[in-house]
């Protein structure tokens, strides 16, 4: 393998990539310095890897999986019970590295729909504000029920849709511009509130109300949540629901597995990920409202 000032390998060693993978040494140097201390963040560094390597591999956030794993492992193994609200909080904070670090790996592939991401990701940078703003004012149950419930939807749209997939098409494909707003402002909206990018169920609405083939759906939904997410992030951190310390340990864990993810991905026909999708969220629902239900004294 030859090595050259500019590359390493296939690899070419551009400024923002330098100063990216300086970024992320340094994290996880501080990261696992601090996790010696707190098993907790050596936990969520494994967690983020997980997470975020489904992010690039079906072109979700990673908060689908991210939220329910930090309700539910770390008490599991003794290391405390985090509040929703914190989890969400931090949650958006690796959301955002990991959707930064798959949406690379599928603009290389040709992916990306610019046009979409231009019309969603304004829309959705709003949107996704106001929602997290507004979440400081609501219930913990409330903002569970909320996902519990999108998840519910996103599962049914992907399963039960599966067979109506539009077929790929080479190029961009067409879209309503108005509808593609409208879905900018719902979604965002609800993604803010509930501190995720909102991937897991912009990613059906795109496929199957706005008729996107699955291999666009995927890059382009991890393009728009890279952009929105911040500003979920900035209403999350303007009302002091940010772990800062966790986040940190998610996203040095993030980085690397939403690269991942994203190679797996262009190997996987586009049908497997549909069925993915649909069964990862299925299951996250399902525990979801079963803990909902105990919440309410209904067991």
């Amino acid at each position: 393998m030859s090595v050259g000032l500019g590359t390493i390998g296939a690899v070419r060693l551009t400024p923002l990539r330098l100063a990216l993978g300086g970024a992320w040494l340094i994290a996880a140097v501080v990261v696992i310095v601090v996790a010696e201390a707190d098993p907790l963040a050596l936990l969520l560094i494994g967690i983020g890897f997980v997470a975020a390597f489904l992010s690039g591999l079906v072109g979700v956030g990673g908060a689908v999986v991210l939220i329910p794993m930090l309700l539910y492992i770390p008490p599991l193994l003794g290391l405390g019970v985090l509040g929703i609200k914190t989890i969400t909080g931090t949650t958006i904070v690796q959301v955002t590295a990991a959707s930064l670090s798959a949406a690379t790996g599928h603009r290389a592939a040709g992916h990306l729909d610019r046009r979409l991401i231009t019309i969603l990701g304004p829309t959705m940078i709003v949107a996704s504000f106001v929602g997290a703003y507004a979440s400081a004012f609501f219930e913990p149950i409330v903002l569970e029920a909320v996902f519990a419930s999108l998840a519910v939807f996103a599962a049914v749209m992907m399963l039960g849709l599966r067979n109506r997939a539009p077929a790929h098409v080479d190029g961009p494909p067409a879209f309503d511009r108005r509808l593609a707003v409208a879905i900018g402002v719902v979604v965002g909206t609800l993604a803010g509130f509930i501190g995720a990018g909102g991937a897991f169920f912009l990613a059906p609405v795109l496929l199957h109300v706005l008729r996107i083939p699955m291999r666009y759906v995927i890059g382009s939904t991890v393009g728009v949540v890279a952009i929105s997410s911040g500003a979920g992030l900035l209403g999350k951190a303007l009302t002091d629901q940010v772990d800062w310390l966790l986040a940190a340990a998610l996203v040095v864990g993030a980085l690397p597995g939403a690269r991942i993810g994203a190679v797996v991905s262009r190997r996987t026909s586009p049908h497997r990920l549909g069925v993915v999708l649909g069964l990862v969220i299925l299951a996250v629902a399902i525990r979801m409202w079963l803990d909902i239900a105990g919440q309410l004294g209904a067991l």
